[in-house]
Order: structure tokens, then sequence, then C-alpha cells
């Protein structure tokens, strides 16, 4: 039985990747050819009446009359549909809202179609697909697999049931998955995530765990708690056939040193790039980090450069025209009925045949307080290197501009939780802004032009940067600590809260 179902997974990954490639050079014609069908779909929708679609017929038209806009500019087309309204953005009522938190708007509801739902089920099998038709390994599908996620439990709406992204997408995992997935739906249901993660605990700790996926952070906890259970010095002397960790959300590079430490020896690893919006993109190779664009998922992509989208007359580029190692702002058009919308994300291309991206971070989640322009992958890149090189291990950081200091020169201030002790923090500052200067030029400017003083470090407490998640309500789950802010609303909260 094992052997058949190894073969038959090869042969699978063989058929539909090799399926993927012959695309590769088309992925332009397809983009456009996904445009024409989304047009046409939706020409009848409100949405679709008030743009008139039915007079689209090329992606110049239809950037003349469908504008960029946010989640709070489409926000009154969401309320219409939650009060039980059909063919608003999409024909008929979405299937589901997925809930989630946003920067500015507070809680966002982004709708999820039975057209969309696909993208993000097929996107993830996709890359594991990938994964064995490079690899050979299907060592993984022997085992149990788990996804620290969100609630499955649901809620309803005029019809519509709504919950986070995770939980929905648990109630579409296949059902040849399903007799090795864990935790189980009563544990995953547990909305406490401190009791959650303890009870996932106790249900895999004893099991063949072969897969892992969730936000780092979120696992590192997992893991920590599993070797504070079991005694065991790392995690593969727990689980020893385990050899796959996906992750998506965030960058992995902060966090890479302590998971080799917590582990015990290196694991493969896949990254997705799934939002409420879609599941844009997916690591295709273990020798290249960068994502594979889903060009044929019912996804339109848009991009403008963050250096231009301030101004009035921006261009709105796609795959026809962009550029690579330029920071574009990624922008959708779906068939969740998403119109020309900004996700926020900013992205990068390293390949255009095929089209691959690295995620550089979040359009709001910079420090350009004087025109540095410091952006997240800049630092989590250099506190990565920082930990290698140094033999450090961070918990988690945040960084904000300390523009008003009562002595002295403002500056970048890094809050950052420690996993060692008696550290010399003057000499850890010194070595993170030099890393910091040679990934920024506009910051060495500053620096060296004395507008700037070198970075500071404050320490934080163990637990404190969880504690503070834990108070505002984003505890675990999808919920992430921003790695930097051009304001210190963030820091400032954790300040107070780390004095209580």
């Amino acid at each position: 039985m094992v052997l058949a179902k190894k073969i038959f997974a090869k042969i699978f990954a063989f058929f539909v990747v090799s399926k993927i490639k012959k695309s590769y050079p088309h992925a332009a014609q397809i983009q456009t050819n996904t445009l024409k069908d989304l047009l046409n779909k939706a020409k009848k929708t409100k949405f679709g009446t008030e743009h008139q679609f039915n007079e689209i017929n090329c992606v110049e038209e239809f950037t003349d009359k469908v504008p960029v806009r946010d989640y709070e500019e489409i926000k009154k087309y969401i309320d219409e549909i939650k009060k039980g309204s059909e063919d608003v953005l999409w024909p008929g009522k979405p299937k589901y809202l997925a809930k989630t938190s946003g920067t500015t708007s507070g809680v966002k509801y982004i709708p999820i179609t039975n057209e969309s739902m696909p993208n993000h089920i097929l996107s993830s099998r996709n890359a594991l697909l990938f994964y064995i038709y490079e690899t050979g390994d299907t060592s993984f599908l022997n085992g149990k697999t788990i996804f620290l996620q969100g609630s499955p439990v649901l809620d309803e709406i005029n019809g519509i049931l709504f919950g986070r992204l995770s939980g929905i997408v648990a109630h579409h995992i296949p059902s040849y998955l399903k007799k090795n997935n864990l935790p189980s739906f009563k544990t995953n249901s547990i909305e406490d995530w401190e009791e959650k993660i303890n009870e996932i605990c106790s249900e895999t700790i004893n099991e063949n765990m072969t897969t892992i996926g969730g936000i780092p952070s979120w696992v590192q906890m997992y893991f920590e708690i599993l070797l504070k259970k079991s005694n065991k010095k790392n995690i593969t002397e727990l689980f020893k056939n385990l050899s796959l960790y996906v992750y998506g959300g965030v960058n992995f590079y902060p966090y890479e040193k302590i998971f080799s430490k917590l582990l015990g020896k290196k694991i493969n690893t896949i990254e997705y790039y799934p939002a409420s919006e879609g599941f844009f993109a997916y690591q295709n190779s273990q020798t290249d980090r960068s994502l594979l664009l889903q060009y044929n998922s019912g996804i339109f992509y848009e991009f403008i450069r963050t250096d231009e989208f301030e101004s009035d007359n921006y261009t709105r580029y796609n795959l026809t025209n962009v550029d690579k190692g330029v920071n574009y702002i990624l922008v959708i058009t779906s068939n969740a009925g998403l119109w020309a919308y900004n996700t926020g994300d900013t992205v990068r291309f390293t390949s255009l045949t095929p089209p691959k991206i690295i995620v550089t971070g979040r359009y709001k989640h910079f420090i350009s307080a004087f025109g540095e322009h410091v952006i997240s992958e800049e630092v989590e890149q250099s506190i990565s290197e920082l930990c290698k090189e140094k033999n450090i291990d961070i918990i988690e950081f945040t960084v904000a501009p300390m523009i008003n200091p009562q002595n002295g020169l403002p500056y970048h201030e890094w809050w950052i939780e420690f996993d060692n002790s008696n550290l010399d923090l003057e000499d850890i500052s010194n070595c993170l802004d030099k890393k910091m200067q040679k990934k920024n030029i506009y910051y060495k400017d500053l620096v060296k032009g004395k507008v700037l003083n070198r970075l500071k470090i404050v320490e934080v407490k163990k637990g404190v940067f969880n504690l503070y998640m834990k108070s505002l309500g984003k505890f675990g789950g999808q919920n992430k600590v921003p790695k930097l802010s051009n304001d210190r609303n963030f820091v400032e909260g954790l300040k107070k809260f780390s004095k209580k």
C-alpha cells in the first residue's frame, strides 16, 4: 500500500508539474485571458455595471475604468454583501467571508467564492507536488501532518459563513489527507491559543509527525512546549521522521537559527504566500527560495512601483512589462470579486519566465521618518545574519523610529527578545547597524551625514511579546508581530506593557 502510494504520488507530481512548466512561456497571455474571463463573468454585477465592464476589451481600458482601491474603498460593497445582497462584486453570494484584522481598517471581511476556493487548495497541493517532483521524496506522506491554524468553527451572516481563512480552508482538506491530519476538530476549535497549543502537543507528542506547518513564531512555541513535555533534547529526537516544514505569511530568515537549534538538524522547507485575498505564490524549488506566481488561478495581477505610488500618475504594470529587481505593490483582480484591489504587500521579481517573486514586506510596514525607506526584507535579513555571526538566538523583534529623543540625534530603535543572556548589547548594536548600512544606502548616508544616530537596542524580557500580543487579542493562529513600523504605536504599547 505504501509503495503504491509512493508511485502514484510521483506519477501525479510529474503530470501536474510538467503541465505547469509548459505554461511558463505563456504566462503573460494567460494573465490577459484571465482578466477577460473575469470581466465577462462579472459584467452584470453591480460593480460591473457601475464600471462598464461590457465596454472593456483590453488591459488598458480596464486600468482606465477601474481605479486601484484598498479595503476602505470597497467596504461599502462588502457591507452590502453582509446584508444579504447578491450580484454585488461577483455573481451570486460569496460562499465565505474571510475575517482578518486590518492595520488601518480594523476587522476586514474578504469574500471567497465557489470559483476562488480551489485557488487556495490547489496552490497548496501543487507546491507539495513540485517538492516531490524535484526531490523524489514522498516520505512526508507516510506520517502525520499538522498545520497550526485558526479555529475551523464558522459563524453565519445572511446565509454566508465567515471565519479565519485557515479555519475555512480546514473544511476543504482533501479526503485522502484527512486521516493523517492533526489536530482533531475538537482541539482545533479551541479559541484560547495557550490551551489549544497545549492540547495539540498532547495529541501529537506520541505520533509519527512528518510534516509541520504554520507561522514560525507559533511553531516555535509549539516546539518549545513539546520539548518541555517530552524531556527530549530536540524535536527530531521526538519526531524521528519529521522531514518537511511548510510556512507562509512571514519571512523565515529571522527564525532559521533558533529553528535549527530546536529541530536538531536541518529539514527541508517550503514557503507559501497565502492571504485571505488569494493564494498568490509558492516556493517551487529547494534550490531557489523565490516563489512561483500563480498566474493561472483566477487572479489577474498588477504591480505599482513603490517609489511611484504616492504620485498622482503612477503606472500599473502587469506581466507584460514588469522588471526584475524593482519593489512593487501587489494589486489583484480575482474571481472572489476583488477588482484592482491593493493588497498592501510589496514584492520583487527574481525571474520573468517563469514569473517568480520574493515578498519584501508591507507597503505600510517601513521606516522612512527621514527618507531612508527601510523595508521588512532588510531588517529581517540583517537580524538573520547577526544571529549566525554572533551565535545568538532571537525569539521576536520589532523596529520603530525614535524621532525626538531626550538627548542627541534621532535613531532606529530595535526591541528584541533574546533567547540568550549576558549579551554585549553595544557590540550587537554596532554589528547590526553595519549590516543595515550595507542593506540600505539611504540609511547609511543618514548615519554618515549625522542626521541619524546608529541604531539602539531595547532588550525585551522573555515572554513579553507574547503577553502583549495576547492583550491585543492577536495571540496565535494567523497573527504576526509587525517587524517594523513608521510610527511608535506598537512599541509604545509594548513599552507600557513590559512595565506591568
